[in-house]
């Protein structure tokens, strides 16, 4: 079974027409960022489904259709990121299905039900960042919270998240630590987002700055 890791896959077929990485990291950002900022200002967020693959995939084709034929597509080639190998495409449908039935009542259930979305990982880029808000939509509903992501530590996050399909107790940790009950504060919603995109390499663009 054949993988596409990741890392060494950067330059991706593209809506902008652009054949260098690292302008498409620049250019994806920018745009993706300032739609993350549409969401919120828009209040489009309560527009999607909850917990449901459904409604990642409308945050993921809203974050980046103007960028990318695949946004809110559910991906058809096998991927991996340092050793992990996400959910092979011949299991993904049934594996969203499963994350689909997965219970939400409570805060053990939702992370493990984040950490089964990442361990799917549907698209072929730009999970990460979609898979995120998707959490804070459940947390709104279901608690009545969200993650202050700018209070997490990306090491921290990165390492337990690696960790998190065998020990799943260590990523609970830490987002329970950074819960807030600021549900409809912008600046925790910018910041949250900038720490988003941090985590996965871009940085060079604030959500404040990127007003549609």
């Amino acid at each position: 079974m054949c993988y596409i890791r990741k890392e060494q896959n950067k330059m991706l077929k593209n809506k902008l027409g652009i054949n260098n990485s690292a302008e498409l990291a620049r250019k994806g950002e920018q745009i993706s960022k300032a739609k993350a900022v549409d969401l919120f200002e828009n209040e489009l967020l309560k527009t999607f489904e909850v917990g449901t693959f459904k409604g990642l995939a409308q945050i993921h084709h809203y974050l980046f259709s103007d960028i990318y034929d695949f946004a809110g597509k559910i991906r058809d080639v096998n991927i991996a990121k340092g050793g992990f190998r996400f959910a092979p495409v011949m299991y993904l449908g049934a594996a969203l299905k499963n994350i689909d039935e997965m219970p939400q009542s409570n805060f053990d259930e939702i992370i493990e039900k984040y950490v089964e979305m990442n361990i799917a990982h549907p698209f072929r880029e730009g999970n990460g960042r979609s898979t995120r808000i998707w959490l804070d939509c459940i947390l709104k509903k279901e608690l009545k919270c969200v993650i202050d992501w700018n209070e997490v530590d990306k090491e921290d996050y990165l390492l337990t998240m690696e960790r998190s399909p065998i020990k799943d107790v260590e990523i609970k940790v830490l987002l329970k630590n950074a819960l807030t009950d600021k549900i409809a504060d912008r600046e925790v919603y910018m910041k949250g987002i900038d720490a988003s995109y941090y985590y996965e390499g871009y940085n060079i663009y604030k959500s404040e700055n990127l007003k549609r």
